[in-house]
């Protein structure tokens, strides 16, 4: 796999594609695969029946089009459309530039592959995709195994080569991973700090964009505004979707703006 920097290269992003390509032969797959889906972050990989129906309701939306602007990843951007958490916020900042919300609980990178590569994003043409994804590649999922910091990042690279396929036009709005633990020193902090590190090199000032506003919800003693979460720890509540908003509306107009 390339290094991250190699996103900026043209000439690199055909190696990108012919991974995914390689990889496509499981995009065909509709029932729950033997894989479990920890075990690659670059191979699609369904993750429930339940993904499956809103698999199902994202492809009702794209095939009918009018999407200018669209959110994409786990919980974190699920949680948009949830009426104790995002939603309000979600009317007053985006709901008018015609938005779109694909963001399922619980996904990993290879989820999202699925969905891609399944055509969620083929039928329209966005102007600004905003994916915030891989906290959950960082998470240890029922029997204690997590992906490593560098599947994560393959994971990641992975999907911003399939959004730039499948939406060559839109500007890629990709966001630090978020905060996560209430102490400074909390471990997913570490492993945080250094998938960002790599996601922040991908920003071509083109086509991809990075943005880390991880800040936003730190106290100046690096402790988590507990204050601004649902759950004291990871979810946004209102007010945390509220700063997330705030802190990325400008980004976000002026990347629909852009030719």
């Amino acid at each position: 796999m390339p290094s991250g920097r190699s996103l900026k290269s043209p000439a690199n992003l055909p190696m990108l594609l012919a991974i995914l390509s390689l990889l496509g032969a499981a995009t065909t797959q509709t029932t729950q695969p033997t894989t479990q889906p920890w075990q690659s972050t670059t191979q699609p990989v369904l993750k429930s029946p339940g993904e499956l129906k809103m698999h199902h309701q994202f492809l009702d939306l794209a095939k009918a089009g009018n999407i200018d602007l669209l959110f994409v990843g786990d919980s974190i951007t699920d949680s948009w459309r949830r009426p104790d958490r995002g939603l309000a916020v979600w009317q007053k900042y985006f709901a008018p530039l015609k938005a779109a919300n694909f963001g399922i609980s619980g996904d990993r990178t290879q989820h999202v592959l699925w969905r891609i590569q399944n055509g969620e994003l083929d039928g329209f043409n966005a102007k600004c995709i905003v994916l915030m994804l891989g906290t959950n590649n960082l998470s240890s999922p029922p029997n204690n195994i997590r992906n490593t910091n560098e599947e994560t990042i393959a994971g990641m690279k992975c999907v911003v080569a399939a959004i730039r396929q499948h939406q060559p036009q839109a500007k890629l709005l990709l966001l630090g991973i978020f905060p996560r633990g209430q102490a400074a020193d909390n471990p997913y902090r570490r492993d945080i700090k250094v998938v960002n590190a790599e996601l922040a090199k991908w920003d071509d000032g083109k086509n991809i964009f990075y943005l880390d506003i991880g800040d936003k919800f730190l106290n100046p003693d690096g402790t988590l505004k507990t204050e601004l979460f649902f759950d004291g720890n990871l979810h946004p509540n209102a007010a945390g979707y509220e700063v997330w908003a705030a802190a990325i509306i400008d980004k976000v107009k002026a990347l629909l703006a852009m030719p």
